[in-house]
């Protein structure tokens, strides 16, 4: 299995386009080392050849052209992406559809509820049907059903599973105050060739009992990473909600629960990287001391163009 990340960031990238606070500031005039990143996507293949689409960001465009792996090859008008799984409805995870409406016809993975959310508030896929149009395919996970497995047509040697993950739905959903099924799923993938398994998920509010089967058993996790901290947006005066509020795990715990270091660090994981990771965040400074913490713990940072083979 080949895994490219696409866009390691968070909303608005890195760095934002509106911040100035001391990591985007000094990142553009070089006083801060760290790579600038576009908004989280990643795209997998069993062979380097087609790939599906996991998310599709707002900076879609920029991402396409920057790897070569995903450039067209055959004939005037061609793309190796396939198909694209949503894992919500989120503005920086969704957005990106539209860049692909010059495209043929897309196939979209989502639960019912993120459908909901792009057919309604937030009309993505009508708009598209005036495009390219799209191939809806339901994915199980609804109600009483937390997890689907499933399959893409043309990759056969892939098994897909979503599974139901604690969340938030987008500010214009109707479940936006209260959490229901589907609105944020995890994926686990197997190769069915040699047994190798991924589980992604870019955002993660907590880590129960049912996150950790699913992530134990995972050749590579590849997780939220959106905040070191749970009040690191109010400590840099740059909002008043804090990781929780925002649907985050922060990689610090507390006296009430574990972060996501600790989570990664119980992990048999052979690869253990974030993703999804906000401005704000110390760790995309390669110098700062939070990056020594996830180093010595065998964590590492995604970034554009990151290659991951399993």
């Amino acid at each position: 299995m080949k895994i490219l990340v696409l866009g390691s960031g968070a909303g608005g990238g890195f760095p934002q386009w509106n911040c100035n606070c001391r990591q985007c500031a000094g990142q553009r005039v070089g006083e801060v080392p760290a790579r600038a990143r576009t908004q989280s996507s990643v795209a997998v293949s069993a062979d380097g050849s087609a790939w599906v689409l996991l998310n599709a960001s707002p900076d879609i465009g920029q991402q396409l052209r920057e790897q070569a792996q995903l450039h067209p090859r055959h004939g005037l008008r061609d793309t190796p992406i396939k198909a694209v799984i949503l894992m919500d409805a989120q503005i920086d995870h969704v957005t990106g559809l539209l860049g692909l409406r010059e495209g043929p016809c897309i196939d979209i993975y989502a639960t019912p509820c993120v459908f909901e959310d792009l057919t309604s508030a937030f009309p993505v896929i009508s708009v598209l049907e005036h495009y390219c149009g799209t191939r809806w395919h339901m994915l199980g996970v609804a109600g009483s059903a937390h997890s689907a497995t499933f399959t893409v047509e043309g990759f056969a040697s892939l098994r897909f599973t979503a599974v139901a993950i604690p969340g938030k739905a987008p500010p214009y959903s109707p479940h936006r105050g209260e959490q229901t099924t589907g609105d944020n799923i995890a994926l686990l993938i197997e190769d069915l060739d040699d047994g190798r398994r991924l589980f992604y998920s870019p955002g993660l509010a907590s880590v129960g009992e049912s996150e950790l089967q699913w992530m134990n058993g995972a050749d590579c996790l590849l997780v939220d990473g959106t905040f070191w901290a749970e009040d690191e947006m109010l400590q840099a005066g740059l909002g008043r909600k804090t990781a929780s509020d925002m649907g985050h795990l922060p990689q610090m715990g507390d006296a009430a629960r574990a972060g996501m270091v600790d989570v990664m660090r119980g992990s048999g994981a052979r690869r253990k990287v974030l993703i999804h990771i906000n401005n704000s965040n110390p760790i995309l400074d390669e110098t700062s001391a939070q990056r020594r913490v996830l180093d010595g713990h065998g964590i590492e940072v995604a970034y554009d163009g990151m290659e991951i083979t399993l």
